[in-house]
């Protein structure tokens, strides 16, 4: 156990990173901080790095659970955009004003996904009571915090729904973001993992089980808002990410787009 532990610690010190997704050699002062959900990471940084490229703003990006960016935003740290992977974590920055609401749009979505280790045989078809406390064995499912991890909120919802919840709920291993849970996979730490269908499809470690029916959680919703100092070049970042070509790289990572 204390090997799971530190793997996810490592991984939610890695994944919070903020680091330069463009040109260092812009002009000073054309910068801008974006606080989003970990599993954006890849589609973002590419994102970032091309809005950079023809901007000349750095984009620096700080990755983590939407849940612990919020709460850092609360407590006064400098994000000029927040990008969420719920609408529970923005609605509580709206809630106590620390968004500008009127910037605040719903850009992507995703699927959730169950997921084993890339070398694992094990078949699951997911169906209400589906047999997934015998398929996990002696091991645990790996997920995000359901208490306050969206992942881990939307795998809460979606096993209660199908009638399971009860019989794994004292085997997760609650996991501090999505990415984390994905390196417990991955690493063949735990049997099965439930994640977003993006973060499995970018790690050849693993292989989706199953998907989970849409109606079985709520909509998985990733909104974007302006922090309420945002500065110069914010709000151009946010209009890129809503272009068809923006739109086009997400959907290459595997989310879906929304209506705008």
């Amino acid at each position: 156990m204390s090997c799971l532990l530190a793997l996810t610690t490592l991984l939610t010190t890695l994944s919070a990173r903020a680091a330069p997704a463009a040109d260092s050699t812009a002009p000073a002062g054309r910068s801008i901080t974006a606080f989003a959900a970990a599993s954006l990471t890849d589609s973002l940084e590419e994102l970032a790095a091309n809005f950079g490229r023809s901007s000349g703003i750095v984009v620096r990006l700080s990755f983590a659970a939407s849940s612990a960016l919020a709460r850092q935003i609360e407590s006064g740290a400098p994000a000029d955009v927040f990008f969420s992977a719920d609408v529970d974590w923005m609605d509580y920055l709206q809630a106590r004003k620390l968004i500008q609401a009127g910037s605040r749009h719903d850009l992507v979505g995703n699927r959730l996904v169950l997921i084993a280790p890339a070398a694992s045989t094990l078949k699951l078809t997911i169906a209400p009571r589906f047999a997934l406390a015998a398929a996990l064995g002696s091991g645990r499912l790996a997920t995000g915090d359901p208490d306050s991890v969206p992942v881990g909120r939307y795998a809460r919802a979606a096993l209660t729904t199908l009638g399971v919840w009860g019989a794994v709920e004292t085997r997760l291993v609650r996991a501090e973001n999505v990415r984390a849970a994905l390196a417990l996979v991955d690493r063949a730490e735990v049997p099965l993992g439930i994640v977003y269908q993006t973060d499995a499809l970018i790690d050849k470690g693993v292989r989706i089980v199953d998907v989970f029916p849409d109606d079985s959680h709520p909509p998985i919703v990733y909104p974007i808002a302006l922090g309420l100092d945002a500065r110069s070049g914010a709000q151009d970042f946010i209009d890129f990410l809503r272009t068809p070509d923006a739109q086009a790289v997400f959907r290459k990572y595997g989310f879906t787009t929304l209506p705008h």
